[in-house]
């Protein structure tokens, strides 16, 4: 006699205790995500005397942020972090969009040979980069300058946004390229012209991402710079002295430097949705 499953005791609950459980634990879910940003918020707008006391008192003040501009070096920091995610992205979409489209046009020696270089560097860990990185830039002369920090970024994004451009243009059907081929065109007009339009969502949304991940990373902008290219998310721990941490005034800084990512991600986001259903 054939067994009959018990149904699950979710799928016995009538429909709106479904409904109302459904919506608790996707309340739970946000509010787990959104805490930590609304409690960095309060705090940066805390004087410093009510960053213990955050959850008592209604002394809201701005002062945070006025002291925060008033430093030179966290104003310089923005405009690095800004100059420099720029810079990644722009160099970075110029390699990814042709890498990309080689990689799924092209089945060659070439071909084949690029996508095994950047399959072995993909694969290693680019935590593990560092150390070398850092050693490399010292005999070269590229510690704490641009150049030194723009090629870390720029080889990571190959390595990895590569592999998307390539899915993005398989999903691209290439008889309009043969097409303009027979017309007369070459395989370099035929990208410009054919796929390179087709595929503006999914730059768009690489874009989006490379400009973040380069803005937010910590890791290469800590150990491949100083004093002469100070960078937001390195000079946040300024604010750790031996008399303890400043709370209110990293809070204030990191709310700052959550703006521009916050705003890119809202106006960019149906970019990022339209490039990833390519």
């Amino acid at each position: 006699m054939a067994m009959v499953k018990e149904p699950l005791l979710f799928a016995r609950l009538p429909l709106n205790a479904r409904r109302v459980l459904f919506g608790l634990v996707l309340f739970a879910i946000c509010f787990l995500f959104a805490f930590p940003v609304l409690w960095l918020i309060l705090t940066s707008l805390r004087p410093e005397s009510g960053v213990y006391y955050v959850h008592r008192g209604t002394e809201i003040t701005l002062g945070n942020f006025a002291e925060v501009l008033k430093d030179d070096r966290v104003v310089e920091a923005f405009a690095n972090s800004a100059l420099i995610a720029t810079l990644a992205t722009v160099f970075s979409l110029l390699v990814t969009v042709s890498s990309g489209y080689m990689l799924s046009r092209f089945q060659g020696p070439a071909a084949r040979t690029w996508f095994g270089t950047i399959y072995v560097f993909r694969c290693v860990p680019y935590i593990s980069w560092v150390l070398p990185l850092y050693f490399v830039a010292q005999s070269w002369g590229l510690y704490d300058t641009y150049i030194g920090l723009l090629l870390p970024h720029i080889a990571v994004h190959i390595c990895f946004f590569s592999w998307l451009m390539k899915g993005f243009f398989d999903g691209i059907d290439p008889s309009m390229e043969y097409a303009a081929l027979i017309d007369g065109c070459t395989r370099w007009g035929a990208f410009i012209r054919v796929a390179l339009p087709s595929a503006i969502p999914a730059i768009a949304a690489l874009g989006v991402l490379c400009w973040l991940f380069t803005w937010n990373e910590f890791l290469f902008a800590l150990i491949l710079t100083g004093n002469r290219v100070p960078v937001i998310t390195v000079v946040m721990a300024q604010f750790v002295t031996e008399m303890g941490m400043r709370w209110n005034l990293m809070a204030a800084t990191a709310v700052m430097a959550l703006l521009p990512a916050f705003v890119l991600a809202l106006f960019g986001q149906k970019y990022v949705i339209r490039g990833l259903r390519l």
